[in-house]
């Protein structure tokens, strides 16, 4: 622990520390990560001098072996400042490091409690600063990022119901050191940010320093080229979104819209596609050649691009993302005001008290998979048809009659199909008074 006074909560802080602080956006409560470390202890004292609806929380990620003593640290200057703290612990499994190791896998543990916690209106403050964002953006340089990537950390952004806000990307790590130490403020060192290991580590230590003795200015260019490459990101995305907008139907992206576009437009589109449904995007050589193969092979062939979680295939002239799932091998009960999650759907049976009988139990619901020789009845009125043909007549994909949830009730003549996905659904429990007085939801997590 770094040893120091107690500066009080309303202690006067320099202006470029404090103005940033000062000018928040609106929120309706206002968190502040505190790991115990400088830069975050500093950014608790000015926010609480500036605020007076603070409330820290502080991930203990269990790896250190002073996690219990740095707790302790943080608490008691909450204590102190008299600022509510919130400690959560997490488990962060070192065989699932992945690729990007344990740094990564703390981060991806830390940020989902954020996410869990974050209410609509809320903001968390965090204390990266100017070497913080040097470090991300050569740390993705070296991983062959593009310039979604290149833009480093954005300065606000959504996360969970509530927001991001990162203060302090403008100022230097040694300017915090310099206004903590005059001051007489307390922190708590990471043992492991010594090490060079760790790949942050290393071009903290070993390459930073001597960029920024070569080059005095080097935070701000950095910044200045990450800030470049964030306008470059963000027009990408908008073009993507007009792309999609003029080749999507129905979450599927037209084959013949899509050779309009250039090779460069069409992976443009496919990323942010990717993106939106939060999947790992390829390497630019394989998701090219992956497309054109989707675009050229012949009508009878079935090509694929697969990736880290999903597949692109083609049916019908139509480009899919397929997402990888699993859904139960038995059928499944839906009962009253329960959901049920299928692959991408998501299945809900809920009382509708418009309607006279809606407090009656209602009858049994089976949620399965296609067995073979099944038969549904569109209209009542209507004749029983083939299961098989009507999806084919749908143009419902081979790969997703497998996995589409049909769903049974009781009907006249015992039990039948009363839905089949998000595709159809009986009267009985469709519509704005259904007749069983309960309404069956399925929806499905597609982009339109």
């Amino acid at each position: 622990m770094k040893a120091g006074g107690n500066p009080a909560r309303n202690a006067e802080w320099p202006d470029d520390l404090s103005a940033p602080v000062s000018t928040l956006p609106e929120h309706s409560r206002l968190w502040v990560a505190f790991s115990g470390g400088l830069d975050s202890a500093l950014l608790l004292h000015v926010v609480a001098s500036c605020h007076c609806d603070v409330t820290a929380i502080h991930i203990n990620h269990q790896l250190q072996s002073n996690h219990r003593q740095t707790e302790q640290f943080c608490r008691d200057v909450c204590d102190q400042l008299g600022v509510p703290i919130v400690v959560e612990h997490v488990d962060v499994e070192v065989s699932d490091t992945g690729a990007g190791g344990l740094e990564e896998a703390a981060r991806n543990a830390r940020y989902s409690v954020f996410e869990r916690r974050l209410r609509k209106g809320e903001l968390i403050l965090m204390a990266h600063h100017g070497d913080d964002q040097a470090e991300t953006v050569l740390f993705r340089l070296l991983r062959g990022s593009g310039v979604n990537g290149l833009a480093g950390m954005p300065a606000n952004r959504a996360l969970g119901r509530g927001s991001l806000y990162r203060p302090w990307l403008a100022v230097g790590r040694n300017r915090l050191e310099e206004v903590a130490v005059s001051s007489g403020l307390s922190w708590v060192e990471d043992p492991s940010n010594e090490s060079q290991v760790y790949d942050r580590n290393y071009l903290r230590h070993a390459v930073i320093p001597g960029l920024k003795k070569r080059w005095p200015g080097f935070l701000k260019r950095v910044g200045h080229s990450a800030g470049a490459c964030r306008e470059s990101a963000e027009l990408n995305q908008r073009l993507a979104e007009l792309h999609w907008q003029s080749c999507s139907d129905k979450g599927r992206l037209s084959l013949a819209a899509l050779r309009e576009l250039t090779a460069l437009e069409r992976r443009n589109l496919v990323r942010w596609w990717l993106q939106q449904q939060r999947l790992e995007v390829p390497a630019s050589v394989s998701l090219d050649k992956g497309l054109a193969d989707l675009l050229s092979a012949a009508d009878d062939r079935s090509p694929e691009l697969r990736g880290s979680g999903f597949s692109l295939r083609r049916y019908r002239s139509y480009l899919y993302l397929v997402p990888h799932m699993t859904v139960p091998e038995s059928p499944v009960r839906l009962g009253p005001n329960e959901s049920v999650v299928w692959g991408v759907w998501r299945l809900r049976l809920v009382s509708n008290p418009a309607v006279g009988n809606s407090k009656k139990f209602p009858p049994p619901i089976r949620v399965s998979t296609r067995q073979g020789g099944e038969r549904v009845k569109i209209r009542p009125d209507g004749p029983s048809r083939a299961l098989k043909t009507w999806l084919q007549e749908q143009g419902v994909p081979p790969w997703e009659r497998a996995v589409l949830p049909l769903v049974y009730g009781r009907g006249g003549e015992g039990e039948e199909l009363i839905a089949i996905g998000d595709l159809w659904c009986s009267d009985q429990y469709s519509g704005s008074a259904p007749a069983t007085g309960w309404r069956l939801i399925v929806e499905r997590n597609l982009i339109e």
